[in-house]
């Protein structure tokens, strides 16, 4: 069996394959200030002639206030108030509005487990994939029924392996990976299939790492991005999770069924940008080099981690934000936020003429602040480069790791890092 099959077998309490439809336990359910307001009426509107009406199980719902925060409009206000209303109506004790984005929030504080079915309500729910969980978004409605019942249905997906081995070169990191992998397959390569990913390149990665890569599969119209779960994993829960115990048993077994299976070498691998307007228009970073910039954005729950902020920190050391060029760095979580600042980046980021940010989605999908103008060009460490993602439809946003991020920082245009 491949890992998703072993989890859905764990859900719906009996052995099933690929292709299967399945209703489902749900371990956690996930929801946040945008979408969460309508998932909360579908579920008064489900619940509207019981006399209780109670969610499934309030221990198992994380609410989490990170894409308009602090409130930046009276509409946000009042789905903020209306969802810490629901919350305390429902003794849902995971919810907040300072610890940062949801993504991020749900592994750091020990939400996901190796072996859970987690859904959220938003489509980067697949990042969990990196702690050997399936994780997959759904939407509001769909959130809905499972505040309601604790269940949902799915049809089980095939699953393609991506098998990735070789040492990533200096200044080539796994955003670059991912790039590359979203641009060979297509963005609808995956759609409705596991995207597994294995080999060494994936085993030496932290879970910071990680995180970014399974963060992704849904670019490639995946419904999950797993890892197996490995000593890694292990020792990221134990700080996480006091009473954890790993369990082996999570990993696809020799044998397993995969729909493709999709070798690579990445001993060789050069920068990656995502082009305007689509993930997977990919190009190796020398195809782009000297696009002048008018933002960059480093954050967002695909790069927004202290390793990411490290590695744009270290690259610019003493030198300032090139002449017209707006830098913005927003960390994922407060836990994230005060690691940079411990170690002094903050102080470095603003000496440099840059602005930092409290943990939020900041202009990632296009709410809060830091938007782009029109004809302005972003460079951006985030997950989408939709046309008007982030900010008005006449602007152009490029995708790239921090490090690009970085030495572009420097110069004003995309740069290839490995000059620096």
């Amino acid at each position: 069996m491949t890992i998703s099959e072993k989890i859905f077998s764990k859900a719906a309490g009996k052995t099933v394959k690929a292709g299967e439809f399945v209703l489902a336990n749900i371990d956690k359910a996930m929801t946040h200030d945008i979408t969460g307001p309508l998932a909360v009426e579908g579920f008064y509107e489900i619940m509207k002639d019981k006399e209780e009406k109670k969610v499934w199980d309030p221990s198992k719902i994380v609410i989490v206030f990170d894409h308009q925060v602090p409130a930046d409009s009276l509409n946000a206000a009042k789905n903020h108030t209306m969802l810490r209303k629901f919350a305390k109506e429902q003794n849902i004790l995971n919810y907040d509005v300072y610890e940062g984005v949801c993504h991020q929030v749900m592994p750091e504080k020990g939400h996901v487990k190796p072996g859970d079915l987690v859904v959220g309500s938003d489509s980067h729910t697949c990042a969990y994939g990196s702690l050997g969980a399936f994780s997959t978004g759904v939407g509001s409605t769909d959130m809905a029924a499972v505040f309601a019942s604790g269940k949902l249905w799915f049809k089980v997906p095939e699953t393609i392996r991506f098998e990735v081995n070789g040492k990533l070169p200096k200044n080539v990191y796994s955003k670059d990976l991912i790039l590359h992998l979203i641009g060979d397959v297509g963005a609808e390569g995956a759609r409705y299939k596991a995207a597994e990913y294995a080999g060494s390149t994936v085993a030496d990665m932290p879970i910071s790492e990680r995180m970014t890569v399974s963060n992704m599969a849904i670019e490639m119209g995946g419904k999950a991005g797993i890892i197996e779960a490995d000593k890694v994993t292990e020792e990221y829960l134990k700080e996480r999770i006091p009473d954890y115990e790993f369990d082996p048993y999570w990993k696809s077994d020799e044998g397993a069924v995969y729909s493709d299976f999709r070798e690579y070498d990445v001993s060789d691998l050069a920068p990656q940008v995502a082009c305007p307007h689509n993930v997977d228009n990919v190009k190796p970073v020398t195809e782009v080099e000297g696009t002048k910039l008018d933002q960059i954005f480093v954050g967002s729950c695909t790069n927004g981690r202290f390793e990411d902020i490290e590695v744009v920190a270290k690259m610019m050391g003493d030198e300032p934000v090139a002449k017209d060029v707006r830098l913005l760095i927003i960390p994922a979580s407060r836990t994230e936020y005060m690691k940079v600042l411990r170690a002094g980046y903050i102080e470095q980021f603003m000496e440099a003429g840059a602005i930092v940010e409290a943990p939020c989605c900041g202009p990632c999908m296009g709410g809060s602040f830091g938007l782009l103008g029109d004809g302005e060009i972003g460079l951006a460490t985030s997950n989408r480069n939709f046309k008007g993602r982030e900010g008005s439809p006449e602007s152009f946003v490029y995708l790239s790791s921090p490090a690009t991020a970085a030495a572009s920082a420097l110069t004003g245009e995309i740069t290839d890092p490995r000059k620096i």
